[in-house]
């Protein structure tokens, strides 16, 4: 996936721009195919998108973010078009079950599709885009890798409105669709990097009764109660009711797993019943700590990024990388720094272009060839 000005940004989606794009692009890659970014903004653009590639009978897959990433900023208008050579295989998937046998049943049905794709790939990557306000995302995650396990890398993202109320975001060439999960499956790809910065404290709790996203009980008490302690007895800040909104996504919770990883889930709203719903499921027992703005190590998590690519695909000067920023880690540093590391990645890098969107959840591996976990506040990057 290496030749060059496969990535290409249009300040707005105008149908004679793009119609002149697919043009110049079909002319040298006659089975080509896109995959497009819109932001929230512009949601309605996805018709023109649609009408713009069904003309040329190019193939197109794509999702709605909050916001779009170009030359080290965030951006709200827009779009950003990757191109495919070849059109590989994807699939759209709309309505994910959330019941326990249905996510089973379905994530089967995921890995036999691809399964049935790998022939002749190579080292392969299964690109995943999630629709944000799916519950289960983790468990269709576990179950997936139980089927597929390392036949390939996994990576993505979640698409979605910032708002985290429901809005159809994913799409392909005749379809908008929510509560959904779109697949493509990119041959001869080696995965993708990705990283948070957090450093996890001592102190560890258990989340005693979750369902889903919702933690209901932290060490067999109100979960809210315990947050409450845990904010103040660590950092001196007293968290209520009236401002949880403005302190939950400076201290979030990270999930601490048996390698020490810590997969970060940021709590986005309060229940009246003194419940936490979170960004990504938190299994039952799962052991958490409170993770907190200063431990994040911006420096760290750049050379984990650049290094990782690196190491992965030798030097990225000159190329074209994909990169999924938080949005919620951008709320937690702030625009003013959460810019810095966009401004910082693409300096360390010398990439030729940076494409990539604001996302509400991402999707990585542990380690190479590593089982696939959902995370917040993280960056992804990978070559495309």
């Amino acid at each position: 996936m290496s030749t060059p000005n496969k990535m290409r940004y249009l300040a707005k989606v105008e149908e004679n721009a793009l119609d002149q794009i697919l043009v110049e692009w079909q002319a040298r890659f006659p089975k080509m195919g896109i995959c497009a970014f819109l932001p929230e903004a512009h949601k309605e653009d996805v018709a023109v998108l649609q009408a713009a590639c069904a003309k040329r009978k190019v193939s197109l897959v794509g999702g709605i973010f909050p916001a779009l990433l170009m030359q080290g900023q965030f951006h709200t208008d827009g779009v950003w078009l990757l191109r495919f050579d070849v059109m590989p295989f994807y699939a759209l998937h709309e309505n994910l079950p959330a019941d326990v046998d249905g996510a089973e049943k379905k994530s089967k049905e995921i890995a036999e599709q691809v399964i049935a794709q790998l022939e002749g790939q190579g080292e392969a990557t299964l690109f995943m885009l999630f629709d944000s306000m799916v519950p289960n995302i983790g468990s269709l995650l576990d179950e997936t890798y139980l089927q597929l396990a390392n036949r390939v890398h996994y990576a993505g993202a979640n698409a979605g409105s910032e708002t985290f109320q429901p809005m159809p975001c994913l799409f392909d060439g005749k379809r908008l669709v929510s509560n959904g999960l779109l697949l493509v499956l990119l041959g001869n790809h080696k995965g993708a990097i990705l990283e948070h910065g957090y450093h996890a404290p001592r102190k560890i709790v258990y989340a005693t009764s979750t369902a889903g996203n919702c933690i209901s009980q932290i060490d067999w008490r109100p979960a809210f109660d315990v947050y409450q302690e845990l904010v103040l007895n660590q950092y001196g800040v007293q968290v209520t009711q009236e401002n949880f909104y403005e302190h939950a996504v400076h201290f979030p919770f990270g999930i601490v797993r048996a390698n020490h990883h810590v997969v970060v889930r940021i709590p986005v709203m309060l229940n009246d019943d003194g419940s936490l719903f979170c960004v990504g499921e938190v299994p039952a027992n799962s052991v958490l700590t409170l993770l907190e703005r200063p431990s994040v190590d911006t420096q760290e998590t750049m050379r984990v990024l650049v290094d990782g690519l690196q190491a992965m695909n030798g030097s990225s000067v000159g190329k074209e990388l994909l990169l999924f920023y938080c949005a919620g880690r951008r709320m937690h540093l702030g625009i003013e720094t959460a810019t810095t590391e966009l401004q910082e990645f693409d300096k360390r890098t010398s990439a030729a272009q940076v494409s990539g969107a604001l996302s509400l959840g991402e999707i990585g591996g542990s380690t190479l060839h590593g089982y696939p976990l959902f995370h917040n506040a993280t960056l992804v990057a990978t070559r495309w």
